[in-house]
């Protein structure tokens, strides 16, 4: 007997909207179900900025548990939903990456070598992924010098749309003004001596 098609999700708020658009450009099918391998590339489209140890966290708190190896939307909207008001995998600062490019940069020339990047990037905490790496230094890499001028790459990422998640503020700072506003709950025993006096 074939299963009965879920109804399509159609979003209560802005956020809920940005993520669910960001999940359909990967739904391939058309049926709300994008495949595990897809996480990182979606959240990265949000905004987010996650570890592949945080990807396996979202796919293990979101796929589907009778058909594992895909995520419905019906998990993923939720999750994200929280997520980004949250704000977890939030992008780094600037002043925290020109830390981290100073420490790194030990004769402060205001750049690293191709070859010491290259290292950095591909050797030291989680390595990234030669496609990655390939992506990343189209925009790093100063092909007149062969240099990472870091304060210029860093003003080139902090470009980088954080729209989604200036939305979830938004709508937390809109939650949180109702909540302010609404009549306070009281117990019965106050009410009572209220009434009495």
């Amino acid at each position: 007997m074939a299963r009965k098609e879920e109804p399509k999700i159609q979003p209560n708020n802005d956020l809920e909207k940005k993520i669910i658009e960001a999940f359909e450009v990967f739904d391939h099918s058309g049926k709300q179900v994008v495949d595990v391998r897809e996480i990182g590339t979606i959240l990265r489209s949000l905004g987010c900025c996650p570890t592949e140890a945080e990807i396996q966290e979202v796919i293990l708190a979101t796929e589907n548990k009778e058909a594992t190896g895909n995520v419905p939307l019906v998990n993923f909207l939720p999750y994200m939903c929280k997520v980004m008001i949250e704000h977890r995998f939030y992008p780094a600062s600037a002043d925290m990456l020109l830390a981290a490019f100073r420490y790194f940069d030990t004769e402060a020339r205001g750049y690293l070598t191709k070859e010491r990047f290259t290292q950095l990037m591909m050797e030291e905490g989680e390595p990234f992924t030669q496609e990655e790496f390939e992506e990343m230094m189209q925009t790093a890499l100063d092909p007149v010098t062969d240099t990472i001028t870091y304060e210029y790459y860093i003003n080139q990422l902090m470009v980088a749309p954080k729209e989604v998640y200036n939305i979830a503020d938004a709508m937390e700072e809109e939650r949180r003004k109702i909540e302010a506003s609404a009549p306070k709950k009281r117990r019965a025993s106050s009410l009572l001596r209220a009434a009495q006096h």
